[in-house]
């Protein structure tokens, strides 16, 4: 098996040379879902990659004389504590080499300090038996959700109608630095303890594990609250045609649902394509997703794996016995 090792000059002949084959990327970032149905030809692909890869200081990539067998690419999330894999391709199907290439970037991470890797992977990838050998575990699936042109109602800056007593005092604002730590709160109440045993149990690891590369400069958020009380949390960015949004809601404010999608979907004026990621918990954002016209595009599973061991702290205990 050929070694994997980190990208040089020269692998731009081998990335151009499976020009005309199919070589997937398995890893599913959330900033390049959707371009898909506008993707550039293999070889357009194929440089595309290479300038990235060739700056970055995390790729490894396996080579066959100038025939390219396999590839990985990881990148920081929100800090250098969790990475994810941006891209993988594994062009012969080989499973040892896809578990040296996943090898190599849990052993970096360690090298350079980081606790934790993340890969999305699509729910029918053959990369998932082999990811979970490589110890990354599953926590989370998600469904896509695709809207072609305008949904009705969303309206540019249309506030959502808090007009019920009970939602009187609640306000829709832009996200400040101070609402980090409320959102944490909120995140701990939305989203399942299974889920957040592996994505994020402390607020340093949720913090680091925050997916930043889709928030592109047309991007906004939006916080519903008061009094550092946090109901909602709205994303909504908008890259070329792509209109990308998600939501996160308390339980006790679901009745603003509608409304709070609207207001996100008002933040994408003239994109043609609307897309979100719906974790499997969102039940309720999904059943609305349909009402409203979207259509389902794609399922997904999220992983991730440690590269630290988590250490027990000792704790004082009482002793029984004579003074």
């Amino acid at each position: 098996m050929t070694v994997a090792r980190t990208v040089r000059p020269t692998d731009l002949v081998a990335l151009v040379a499976f020009d005309g084959r199919v070589c997937p990327n398995e890893a599913k970032t959330r900033d390049r879902l959707g371009r898909e149905e506008s993707s550039p030809s293999p070889l357009e692909s194929a440089l595309e990659q290479w300038f990235s890869f060739a700056t970055g200081r995390h790729t490894w990539i396996s080579v066959r004389g100038s025939t390219l067998r396999g590839l990985v690419s990881a990148r920081h999330r929100s800090s250098r504590a969790a990475w994810e894999v941006d891209c993988l391709i594994n062009a012969e199907g080989d499973e040892a080499l896809c578990m040296s290439l996943l090898d190599h970037v849990s052993e970096e991470a360690g090298r350079e300090g980081a606790e934790k890797i993340f890969l999305r992977l699509a729910g029918d990838s053959p990369v998932l038996p082999i990811a979970r050998r490589a110890g990354f575990v599953p926590f989370v699936a998600e469904t896509g959700y695709v809207h072609q042109g305008p949904v009705s109602g969303a309206q540019p800056d249309r506030p959502p109608p808090l007009d019920a007593s009970e939602h009187s005092t609640l306000s829709l604002r832009r996200r400040s630095r101070a609402d980090a730590y409320a959102l944490f709160q909120l995140y701990n109440v939305a989203v399942p303890e299974s889920v957040r045993r592996v994505e994020a149990v402390t607020f340093a690891e949720w913090l680091a594990a925050q997916e930043r590369h889709w928030l592109t400069r047309r991007s906004a958020q939006l916080v519903l609250g008061r009094d550092g009380y946090l109901g909602a949390w709205i994303r909504a960015a908008a890259d070329g045609d792509i209109g990308r949004f998600d939501l996160l809601v308390h339980p006790r404010e679901l009745k603003l649902l509608e409304a709070l999608v609207l207001a996100a979907l008002a933040r994408l004026p003239g994109q043609g394509i609307l897309l979100a990621l719906v974790p499997e918990y969102e039940e309720p954002l999904a059943r609305l997703l349909n009402r409203l016209g979207f259509e389902k595009r794609g399922h997904y599973v999220v992983m991730a794996k440690r590269t630290a061991v988590l250490v027990k702290a000792p704790r004082l205990a009482p002793t029984w016995g004579p003074p």
